[in-house]
Protein backbone atom coordinates (compact mmCIF):
# COMPACT_ATOMS: atom_id res chain seq x y z
CA UNK A 1 0.00 0.00 0.00
CA UNK A 2 1.15 3.53 -0.71
CA UNK A 3 1.06 6.61 1.46
CA UNK A 4 -1.68 7.87 -0.43
CA UNK A 5 -3.98 5.39 0.52
CA UNK A 6 -6.07 7.35 3.09
CA UNK A 7 -7.28 4.40 5.11
CA UNK A 8 -3.79 3.09 5.17
CA UNK A 9 -2.34 6.56 6.03
CA UNK A 10 -4.84 7.34 9.20
CA UNK A 11 -3.93 4.06 10.36
CA UNK A 12 -0.25 4.15 10.40
CA UNK A 13 -0.91 8.01 11.85
CA UNK A 14 -2.69 6.32 15.11
CA UNK A 15 -0.06 3.92 15.36
CA UNK A 16 2.98 6.58 15.18
CA UNK A 17 1.06 9.01 18.01
CA UNK A 18 0.23 5.93 20.20
CA UNK A 19 4.14 5.14 20.35
CA UNK A 20 5.00 8.84 21.38
CA UNK A 21 2.28 8.41 23.97
CA UNK A 22 3.73 5.35 24.70
CA UNK A 23 7.69 5.53 24.71
CA UNK A 24 8.61 2.29 23.64
CA UNK A 25 7.79 0.33 21.24
CA UNK A 26 7.94 -3.42 22.77
CA UNK A 27 6.05 -3.90 26.08
CA UNK A 28 8.24 -5.48 28.70
CA UNK A 29 7.29 -7.74 31.25
CA UNK A 30 9.75 -7.01 34.48
CA UNK A 31 10.41 -9.67 37.50
CA UNK A 32 7.84 -8.64 39.50
CA UNK A 33 5.13 -8.95 37.10
CA UNK A 34 4.66 -5.57 36.30
CA UNK A 35 4.42 -4.43 32.63
CA UNK A 36 5.80 -0.98 31.26
CA UNK A 37 3.17 -1.37 28.18
CA UNK A 38 4.70 -0.47 24.53
CA UNK A 39 3.05 -0.33 21.15
CA UNK A 40 3.11 -3.87 20.70
CA UNK A 41 1.66 -5.69 23.55
CA UNK A 42 2.98 -9.22 25.26
CA UNK A 43 0.34 -10.78 23.54
CA UNK A 44 1.42 -9.59 20.37
CA UNK A 45 4.95 -9.67 20.64
CA UNK A 46 4.49 -13.66 21.59
CA UNK A 47 2.36 -14.19 18.85
CA UNK A 48 5.34 -12.73 16.14
CA UNK A 49 7.68 -15.62 17.87
CA UNK A 50 5.36 -18.66 17.73
CA UNK A 51 5.15 -18.04 14.04
CA UNK A 52 8.81 -19.90 14.01
CA UNK A 53 10.03 -23.45 15.34
CA UNK A 54 12.18 -22.06 17.83
CA UNK A 55 12.87 -24.40 20.84
CA UNK A 56 11.27 -23.28 24.13
CA UNK A 57 15.02 -24.16 25.76
CA UNK A 58 17.82 -22.92 24.01
CA UNK A 59 20.53 -23.72 26.49
CA UNK A 60 23.82 -24.11 24.95
CA UNK A 61 23.09 -22.07 22.06
CA UNK A 62 23.90 -18.49 21.00
CA UNK A 63 21.22 -16.30 19.23
CA UNK A 64 21.46 -13.01 17.32
CA UNK A 65 19.09 -10.26 17.25
CA UNK A 66 19.32 -8.06 14.44
CA UNK A 67 16.92 -5.16 14.88
CA UNK A 68 16.23 -5.38 18.49
CA UNK A 69 14.72 -2.15 18.85
CA UNK A 70 13.58 -2.31 23.01
CA UNK A 71 14.77 -5.63 23.19
CA UNK A 72 11.59 -7.94 23.78
CA UNK A 73 12.68 -10.15 21.67
CA UNK A 74 16.45 -10.42 22.92
CA UNK A 75 15.35 -10.73 26.30
CA UNK A 76 12.95 -13.66 25.28
CA UNK A 77 15.39 -15.52 23.73
CA UNK A 78 17.68 -14.84 27.07
CA UNK A 79 14.57 -15.99 29.51
CA UNK A 80 14.63 -19.42 27.14
CA UNK A 81 18.63 -19.72 28.14
CA UNK A 82 20.66 -18.62 24.78
CA UNK A 83 23.49 -16.24 25.11
CA UNK A 84 21.81 -13.61 23.37
CA UNK A 85 23.42 -10.43 21.36
CA UNK A 86 21.41 -7.66 20.28
CA UNK A 87 22.59 -5.24 17.22
CA UNK A 88 20.74 -2.20 15.78
CA UNK A 89 22.02 0.58 13.75
CA UNK A 90 21.75 3.29 16.45
CA UNK A 91 21.46 3.04 20.45
CA UNK A 92 18.32 2.71 22.06
CA UNK A 93 18.08 4.31 25.53
CA UNK A 94 14.87 2.21 26.38
CA UNK A 95 16.86 -1.03 25.26
CA UNK A 96 19.82 -0.08 28.20
CA UNK A 97 16.52 0.42 30.63
CA UNK A 98 15.13 -2.36 30.24
CA UNK A 99 18.07 -4.82 30.44
CA UNK A 100 19.12 -2.57 33.37
CA UNK A 101 15.71 -3.82 35.09
CA UNK A 102 15.36 -7.03 34.07
CA UNK A 103 19.27 -8.08 35.22
CA UNK A 104 19.73 -8.87 31.28
CA UNK A 105 23.21 -9.76 30.34
CA UNK A 106 22.51 -9.71 26.61
CA UNK A 107 25.32 -8.07 24.51
CA UNK A 108 24.13 -4.73 22.79
CA UNK A 109 26.05 -3.64 19.77
CA UNK A 110 25.61 -0.78 17.80
CA UNK A 111 26.15 -1.03 13.95
CA UNK A 112 24.71 -1.66 10.33
CA UNK A 113 23.67 -4.82 9.26
CA UNK A 114 25.87 -5.11 6.33
CA UNK A 115 29.54 -4.80 8.46
CA UNK A 116 28.40 -7.72 10.58
CA UNK A 117 30.97 -10.50 10.15
CA UNK A 118 31.86 -13.75 12.66
CA UNK A 119 35.36 -12.15 12.76
CA UNK A 120 33.52 -9.26 15.19
CA UNK A 121 30.64 -11.29 16.64
CA UNK A 122 31.17 -15.26 16.28
CA UNK A 123 28.51 -17.27 14.85
CA UNK A 124 25.08 -17.91 15.95
CA UNK A 125 22.65 -21.01 15.82
CA UNK A 126 19.84 -18.58 15.22
CA UNK A 127 19.31 -15.28 13.70
CA UNK A 128 16.32 -13.11 14.36
CA UNK A 129 15.75 -10.30 11.64
CA UNK A 130 12.43 -8.98 12.05
CA UNK A 131 11.32 -5.82 10.98
CA UNK A 132 14.85 -4.81 9.13
CA UNK A 133 14.96 -5.88 5.59
CA UNK A 134 12.93 -3.15 4.47
CA UNK A 135 14.33 -0.71 5.67
CA UNK A 136 18.29 -1.77 3.75
CA UNK A 137 18.96 -0.22 0.48
CA UNK A 138 20.69 -3.22 0.00
CA UNK A 139 18.65 -6.09 1.23
CA UNK A 140 20.34 -9.10 -0.45
CA UNK A 141 23.45 -8.11 1.14
CA UNK A 142 21.66 -7.75 4.51
CA UNK A 143 20.58 -11.02 3.97
CA UNK A 144 23.80 -12.51 3.19
CA UNK A 145 25.06 -11.21 6.05
CA UNK A 146 22.38 -13.16 7.73
CA UNK A 147 23.16 -16.55 6.14
CA UNK A 148 27.05 -15.92 7.18
CA UNK A 149 26.40 -15.93 10.84
CA UNK A 150 23.98 -18.33 11.50
CA UNK A 151 24.72 -21.96 11.81
CA UNK A 152 21.25 -23.48 12.17
CA UNK A 153 18.40 -21.25 11.08
CA UNK A 154 17.40 -17.83 10.51
CA UNK A 155 13.82 -16.36 11.25
CA UNK A 156 13.04 -13.43 8.69
CA UNK A 157 10.07 -11.36 9.58
CA UNK A 158 9.79 -8.71 6.93
CA UNK A 159 6.88 -6.08 5.28
CA UNK A 160 5.40 -7.79 1.85
CA UNK A 161 3.42 -6.39 -0.94
CA UNK A 162 1.05 -9.20 -1.00
CA UNK A 163 -0.39 -12.03 0.65
CA UNK A 164 1.71 -15.12 0.23
CA UNK A 165 -0.89 -17.32 -1.70
CA UNK A 166 0.63 -17.94 -4.53
CA UNK A 167 4.61 -18.66 -3.36
CA UNK A 168 4.75 -19.18 -7.41
CA UNK A 169 4.13 -15.75 -8.89
CA UNK A 170 7.22 -13.60 -10.13
CA UNK A 171 9.59 -12.48 -7.72
CA UNK A 172 8.74 -8.83 -7.45
CA UNK A 173 10.04 -5.90 -5.48
CA UNK A 174 8.74 -2.11 -5.04
CA UNK A 175 11.48 0.39 -4.55
CA UNK A 176 10.83 3.46 -2.49
CA UNK A 177 12.67 6.55 -3.49
CA UNK A 178 11.74 8.81 -0.40
CA UNK A 179 8.51 8.53 1.79
CA UNK A 180 5.85 6.00 -0.05
CA UNK A 181 5.75 3.19 2.37
CA UNK A 182 4.09 4.46 5.70
CA UNK A 183 6.06 7.76 5.65
CA UNK A 184 9.34 6.98 6.67
CA UNK A 185 11.95 8.29 4.53
CA UNK A 186 14.52 4.42 5.52
CA UNK A 187 11.67 2.27 4.44
CA UNK A 188 13.60 1.43 0.99
CA UNK A 189 11.95 -1.32 -0.39
CA UNK A 190 8.25 -4.14 -0.41
CA UNK A 191 9.27 -7.35 -1.53
CA UNK A 192 6.01 -9.58 -2.33
CA UNK A 193 6.32 -13.36 -0.96
CA UNK A 194 7.82 -14.89 -3.42
CA UNK A 195 10.42 -12.67 -3.68
CA UNK A 196 11.04 -12.69 0.11
CA UNK A 197 11.67 -16.36 -0.65
CA UNK A 198 13.92 -15.86 -3.66
CA UNK A 199 16.56 -13.52 -1.90
CA UNK A 200 16.36 -16.06 1.16
CA UNK A 201 17.95 -18.82 -1.24
CA UNK A 202 20.06 -16.34 -2.98
CA UNK A 203 21.48 -15.30 0.02
CA UNK A 204 22.69 -18.92 0.76
CA UNK A 205 19.84 -20.50 2.84
CA UNK A 206 19.14 -24.31 0.82
CA UNK A 207 15.77 -23.87 2.24
CA UNK A 208 13.52 -20.82 3.20
CA UNK A 209 9.63 -21.85 4.62
CA UNK A 210 6.98 -19.34 4.62
CA UNK A 211 5.41 -19.94 7.97
CA UNK A 212 2.85 -17.13 7.45
CA UNK A 213 1.39 -13.81 6.73
CA UNK A 214 -0.24 -11.41 9.19
CA UNK A 215 -1.25 -7.63 8.25
CA UNK A 216 1.24 -7.52 5.56
CA UNK A 217 4.49 -9.07 7.63
CA UNK A 218 5.48 -12.13 6.14
CA UNK A 219 7.19 -14.78 8.67
CA UNK A 220 10.11 -17.11 7.06
CA UNK A 221 12.15 -19.46 8.75
CA UNK A 222 15.52 -20.11 6.17
CA UNK A 223 17.98 -23.07 7.39
CA UNK A 224 21.29 -23.54 6.64
CA UNK A 225 21.40 -27.50 6.32
CA UNK A 226 19.29 -29.57 4.17
CA UNK A 227 16.58 -32.14 5.73
CA UNK A 228 17.72 -35.31 6.37
CA UNK A 229 16.29 -38.17 4.79
CA UNK A 230 14.10 -40.50 6.08
CA UNK A 231 13.45 -43.32 3.51
CA UNK A 232 15.36 -45.88 2.02
CA UNK A 233 18.43 -43.64 0.73
CA UNK A 234 19.14 -45.16 -3.03
CA UNK A 235 22.38 -45.41 -4.30
CA UNK A 236 24.75 -42.24 -4.50
CA UNK A 237 25.82 -40.28 -7.26
CA UNK A 238 30.05 -39.65 -7.80
CA UNK A 239 31.27 -36.60 -7.43
CA UNK A 240 34.21 -36.34 -9.91
CA UNK A 241 35.26 -32.53 -9.62
CA UNK A 242 34.25 -29.82 -7.37
CA UNK A 243 35.51 -25.83 -8.76
CA UNK A 244 35.15 -22.54 -9.23
CA UNK A 245 32.41 -22.13 -11.14
CA UNK A 246 33.43 -18.52 -12.95
CA UNK A 247 37.93 -18.88 -13.04
CA UNK A 248 37.39 -22.82 -13.49
CA UNK A 249 39.69 -23.38 -10.74
CA UNK A 250 40.34 -24.38 -7.41
CA UNK A 251 40.31 -20.70 -6.06
CA UNK A 252 38.16 -20.33 -3.75
CA UNK A 253 37.20 -17.14 -1.21
CA UNK A 254 35.33 -15.81 1.56
CA UNK A 255 35.33 -12.25 0.76
CA UNK A 256 33.74 -12.68 -3.00
CA UNK A 257 30.84 -14.20 -4.22
CA UNK A 258 31.85 -17.16 -4.76
CA UNK A 259 29.74 -20.00 -6.94
CA UNK A 260 30.63 -23.72 -7.35
CA UNK A 261 30.90 -26.26 -10.08
CA UNK A 262 30.58 -29.90 -9.47
CA UNK A 263 30.38 -32.38 -11.78
CA UNK A 264 29.19 -35.77 -11.07
CA UNK A 265 27.77 -39.13 -11.85
CA UNK A 266 24.50 -40.60 -11.53
CA UNK A 267 21.94 -42.93 -13.78
CA UNK A 268 19.20 -40.55 -12.74
CA UNK A 269 17.31 -38.83 -15.50
CA UNK A 270 15.56 -35.97 -15.50
CA UNK A 271 16.91 -33.87 -12.73
CA UNK A 272 16.26 -30.52 -12.32
CA UNK A 273 17.50 -27.89 -9.61
CA UNK A 274 14.61 -29.27 -7.05
CA UNK A 275 16.12 -32.82 -7.18
CA UNK A 276 19.73 -32.38 -6.49
CA UNK A 277 21.32 -31.30 -2.82
CA UNK A 278 24.45 -30.12 -2.39
CA UNK A 279 26.51 -29.04 0.04
CA UNK A 280 29.77 -27.81 2.09
CA UNK A 281 30.49 -29.39 5.17
CA UNK A 282 27.01 -29.45 6.63
CA UNK A 283 25.56 -26.35 5.01
CA UNK A 284 23.60 -27.41 1.66
CA UNK A 285 23.11 -24.47 -1.14
CA UNK A 286 20.61 -24.52 -3.64
CA UNK A 287 21.55 -25.03 -7.37
CA UNK A 288 20.88 -22.44 -9.68
CA UNK A 289 21.80 -24.77 -12.71
CA UNK A 290 21.68 -28.73 -13.70
CA UNK A 291 22.76 -29.94 -16.90
CA UNK A 292 22.55 -33.03 -18.16
CA UNK A 293 26.47 -33.17 -19.78
CA UNK A 294 25.66 -36.77 -21.33
CA UNK A 295 25.98 -39.90 -20.59
CA UNK A 296 25.15 -40.72 -16.68
CA UNK A 297 27.49 -37.39 -16.26
CA UNK A 298 26.06 -34.36 -14.65
CA UNK A 299 26.81 -30.77 -14.14
CA UNK A 300 25.73 -27.93 -11.64
CA UNK A 301 26.60 -24.33 -10.09
CA UNK A 302 25.79 -23.42 -6.74
CA UNK A 303 26.39 -21.04 -4.25
CA UNK A 304 29.50 -20.95 -1.75
CA UNK A 305 27.87 -21.05 1.69
CA UNK A 306 28.55 -18.06 3.36
CA UNK A 307 30.78 -17.97 6.71
CA UNK A 308 33.09 -21.00 6.07
CA UNK A 309 36.06 -20.75 7.76
CA UNK A 310 39.56 -20.21 5.90
CA UNK A 311 40.62 -23.28 5.26
CA UNK A 312 39.68 -27.07 4.11
CA UNK A 313 36.24 -28.30 3.41
CA UNK A 314 34.55 -31.15 1.80
CA UNK A 315 31.90 -31.14 -1.02
CA UNK A 316 29.34 -33.70 -1.88
CA UNK A 317 25.84 -33.69 -2.72
CA UNK A 318 23.06 -36.04 -2.90
CA UNK A 319 19.97 -37.25 -5.60
CA UNK A 320 16.35 -37.01 -4.22
CA UNK A 321 16.50 -39.58 -2.16
CA UNK A 322 20.20 -40.66 -2.44
CA UNK A 323 23.11 -41.35 -0.22
CA UNK A 324 25.40 -38.48 -0.34
CA UNK A 325 28.18 -38.97 -2.97
CA UNK A 326 31.80 -39.37 -2.05
CA UNK A 327 33.40 -36.01 -0.37
CA UNK A 328 35.88 -34.17 -2.23
CA UNK A 329 38.11 -31.33 -0.42
CA UNK A 330 38.59 -28.19 -1.83
CA UNK A 331 40.13 -24.48 0.33
CA UNK A 332 38.38 -21.25 1.51
CA UNK A 333 41.23 -18.88 1.85
CA UNK A 334 44.42 -21.28 1.41
CA UNK A 335 45.62 -19.96 -1.83
CA UNK A 336 49.31 -18.65 -0.21
CA UNK A 337 49.12 -21.45 2.53
CA UNK A 338 52.53 -23.51 2.32
CA UNK A 339 51.82 -27.14 1.85
CA UNK A 340 51.18 -29.56 4.41
CA UNK A 341 50.60 -33.25 4.50
CA UNK A 342 48.88 -35.51 6.47
CA UNK A 343 49.69 -39.24 7.82
CA UNK A 344 52.21 -40.37 5.31
CA UNK A 345 51.96 -44.46 6.17
CA UNK A 346 49.17 -46.82 7.37
CA UNK A 347 50.41 -50.31 8.20
CA UNK A 348 53.20 -51.73 5.81
CA UNK A 349 52.97 -49.47 3.12
CA UNK A 350 54.74 -45.88 2.60
CA UNK A 351 53.07 -43.98 -0.22
CA UNK A 352 55.35 -42.22 -2.89
CA UNK A 353 55.07 -40.56 -6.13
CA UNK A 354 57.64 -41.80 -8.27
CA UNK A 355 56.84 -39.94 -11.50
CA UNK A 356 54.35 -37.38 -12.66
CA UNK A 357 54.02 -36.45 -16.62
CA UNK A 358 51.04 -34.91 -19.44
CA UNK A 359 48.48 -37.70 -19.53
CA UNK A 360 49.16 -37.16 -23.58
CA UNK A 361 52.62 -36.42 -24.14
CA UNK A 362 54.06 -38.15 -21.62
CA UNK A 363 56.39 -35.42 -20.55
CA UNK A 364 57.99 -35.49 -17.02
CA UNK A 365 56.98 -32.81 -14.55
CA UNK A 366 55.49 -30.85 -17.34
CA UNK A 367 51.48 -30.91 -18.15
CA UNK A 368 50.55 -28.89 -20.72
CA UNK A 369 46.94 -26.93 -19.33
CA UNK A 370 43.53 -26.33 -21.66
CA UNK A 371 40.02 -27.88 -22.08
CA UNK A 372 41.34 -31.89 -22.12
CA UNK A 373 44.55 -31.64 -19.73
CA UNK A 374 45.22 -34.87 -17.99
CA UNK A 375 47.82 -35.87 -15.54
CA UNK A 376 49.52 -39.25 -14.97
CA UNK A 377 51.60 -40.31 -12.39
CA UNK A 378 52.72 -43.78 -11.28
CA UNK A 379 53.17 -44.42 -7.20
CA UNK A 380 54.53 -46.62 -4.82
CA UNK A 381 53.27 -48.24 -2.02
CA UNK A 382 49.94 -48.93 -2.56
CA UNK A 383 47.74 -51.81 -1.10
CA UNK A 384 47.77 -54.80 -3.28
CA UNK A 385 44.00 -54.54 -2.94
CA UNK A 386 43.53 -50.73 -3.40
CA UNK A 387 40.67 -49.49 -6.10
CA UNK A 388 40.33 -46.38 -7.95
CA UNK A 389 36.96 -45.31 -6.20
CA UNK A 390 39.03 -45.06 -2.61
CA UNK A 391 42.06 -43.00 -4.41
CA UNK A 392 42.61 -38.95 -4.16
CA UNK A 393 45.06 -36.95 -5.74
CA UNK A 394 45.40 -33.38 -4.33
CA UNK A 395 46.21 -30.52 -6.52
CA UNK A 396 48.17 -28.01 -4.60
CA UNK A 397 45.62 -29.30 -1.37
CA UNK A 398 42.49 -29.79 -3.42
CA UNK A 399 41.01 -33.40 -3.65
CA UNK A 400 40.32 -35.04 -7.36
CA UNK A 401 39.19 -38.68 -7.58
CA UNK A 402 41.38 -40.87 -9.90
CA UNK A 403 40.01 -41.65 -13.48
CA UNK A 404 41.71 -44.29 -13.83
CA UNK A 405 44.05 -46.92 -11.79
CA UNK A 406 46.36 -49.38 -12.94
CA UNK A 407 47.52 -52.88 -12.12
CA UNK A 408 51.32 -52.74 -9.92
CA UNK A 409 53.83 -53.38 -12.73
CA UNK A 410 56.78 -55.17 -12.57
CA UNK A 411 58.51 -52.12 -10.75
CA UNK A 412 55.92 -52.01 -7.96
CA UNK A 413 54.24 -48.89 -9.43
CA UNK A 414 50.59 -48.32 -10.38
CA UNK A 415 49.36 -45.58 -13.00
CA UNK A 416 46.62 -42.79 -11.98
CA UNK A 417 45.10 -41.10 -14.79
CA UNK A 418 43.18 -37.94 -14.04
CA UNK A 419 41.90 -34.95 -15.74
CA UNK A 420 42.57 -31.13 -14.24
CA UNK A 421 40.22 -28.16 -13.79
CA UNK A 422 40.62 -26.26 -17.29
CA UNK A 423 41.17 -22.55 -15.27
CA UNK A 424 44.25 -23.52 -13.55
CA UNK A 425 46.89 -20.52 -14.18
CA UNK A 426 49.99 -21.72 -15.27
CA UNK A 427 52.69 -22.11 -13.22
CA UNK A 428 53.84 -24.81 -10.11
CA UNK A 429 51.74 -27.02 -8.22
CA UNK A 430 52.05 -29.82 -5.83
CA UNK A 431 50.47 -33.37 -5.83
CA UNK A 432 49.80 -35.70 -3.36
CA UNK A 433 48.38 -39.12 -3.38
CA UNK A 434 45.56 -40.10 -0.68
CA UNK A 435 44.51 -43.95 -0.31
CA UNK A 436 42.62 -45.01 2.99
CA UNK A 437 43.46 -42.00 5.16
CA UNK A 438 47.61 -41.89 3.97
CA UNK A 439 48.76 -39.43 1.63
CA UNK A 440 51.79 -39.26 0.34
CA UNK A 441 55.02 -36.57 0.05
CA UNK A 442 54.50 -33.93 -2.32
CA UNK A 443 55.28 -34.23 -6.02
CA UNK A 444 56.32 -30.86 -7.99
CA UNK A 445 54.92 -30.14 -11.43
CA UNK A 446 54.62 -27.18 -13.69
CA UNK A 447 51.52 -26.73 -15.59
CA UNK A 448 52.13 -24.74 -19.06
CA UNK A 449 49.54 -22.81 -21.17
CA UNK A 450 47.69 -24.30 -23.66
Amino acid sequence: MKQTDPVFTQSTKKQIEELHRLGWYHSIQLRDGSVIPGLQSIELLQKRIAQFPIPQDLTGKRVLDIGAWDGWFSFEMERRGAEVVAVDSTEHKKFLVARDLLGSKVEYVIEDVCRLSPERLGYFDIVLFFGVLYHLKHPLLGLEKVCELATDMACIESFVTDDGSDLEATPRMDFYETSELRGQFDNWCGPNVACLLAFARTAGFPRARLESVMENRAHVTCFRKWETVLQSPGPAPVLTCVENAVSLNFDFSSNRDDYISMWFKTADANLTVSDVFPQVDEYGSRPVSVRHTGGDGWHLNCKLPPGLKPGWHYGSLRIRNSDFSNRLRIGVDVANEPVTVSDQSTGSHALAIAIVADGKTWERNLVHGGIDSWVSLWVRGMPPDARREETMVRVSGTELPAFFLSDTDQEGLRQINLPLPYGLKPGKYWLTVVQRGAESAPSEFELAAQ
